[in-house]
C-alpha cells in the first residue's frame, strides 16, 4: 500500500451545481487541480475513501473552487465537506536541485561536519516563521536544537540514506 500526501482539504461546496471550495495544502494547486487530475477522497466521518477526477477548477479568494467529473448537484457532493484530498506519494512534482518535500526530511539523522561527524539527533518537524525553513531536531537527550535551512548551515543532503550534514554556526546549540 502506497503512502497518501494531503493537498487539500473540502472546506464548503460552491454553488448549487457541485462545485466545492478547496483550502489548499500543495505547493503546486495549479499541478494538482488540473483538469484530468485524480484525487482521492479521504471522507472526515471514516467512510472508505474514494477517487475523483478534476473537471475544471480556478483560484478564487486564496481556496480553489473545482468541479468533480460525475458531481452535478450540490446534494452529491455537501457530505463530504470536512474530507481531506490526497494523492499517491508516487505521484510527486520534481522539485528543482536542493530541494525537497517535508515527508523526506522528517525523519533524517542530523551530523555535524567536524571531524568525528556527531549525531546530533533526528528532525521531528519543519517550522517556517518567515525567510527560512527551521528544521527541529531532537537529540537522544537534552533540549530541542532548531537548525536554520541556510546554505551556510546546512551542508548535504542524502535522502536515500536519510543523512544530514550541518555546520553548526555559533549560538546554535542551547
Amino acid at each position: 500500500m502506497t503512502e497518501e500526501l494531503n493537498v487539500g482539504k473540502l472546506v464548503n461546496t460552491h454553488g448549487i451545481r457541485g462545485e466545492i471550495k478547496i483550502l489548499s495544502s500543495t505547493d503546486f494547486p495549479e499541478v494538482r487541480f488540473a483538469p484530468g487530475k485524480k484525487l482521492l477522497v479521504v471522507p472526515a466521518d471514516g467512510s472508505p475513501k474514494f477517487e475523483v477526477t478534476v473537471e475544471t477548477a480556478r483560484e478564487h479568494k486564496g481556496m480553489y473552487i473545482a468541479k468533480l467529473k460525475g458531481y452535478t448537484n450540490i446534494n452529491q457532493v455537501e457530505k463530504y465537506k470536512g474530507s481531506m484530498l490526497k494523492v499517491p506519494s508516487d505521484d510527486l512534482v520534481e522539485l528543482p536541485e536542493n530541494e525537497y518535500y517535508f515527508h523526506q526530511i522528517v525523519g533524517c539523522e542530523v551530523y555535524t561536519d567536524v571531524d568525528d561527524s556527531q549525531a546530533l539527533g533526528q528532525i521531528t518537524e519543519i517550522l517556517q516563521p518567515g525567510a527560512n525553513d527551521v528544521w527541529v531536531v531532537k537529540p537522544a537527550k537534552g533540549p530541542e536544537i532548531l537548525i536554520p535551512v541556510i546554505n551556510d548551515v546546512v551542508l548535504d543532503v542524502d535522502i536515500q540514506a536519510k543523512k544530514i550534514k550541518v555546520h553548526l554556526m555559533e549560538g546554535l546549540l542551547p
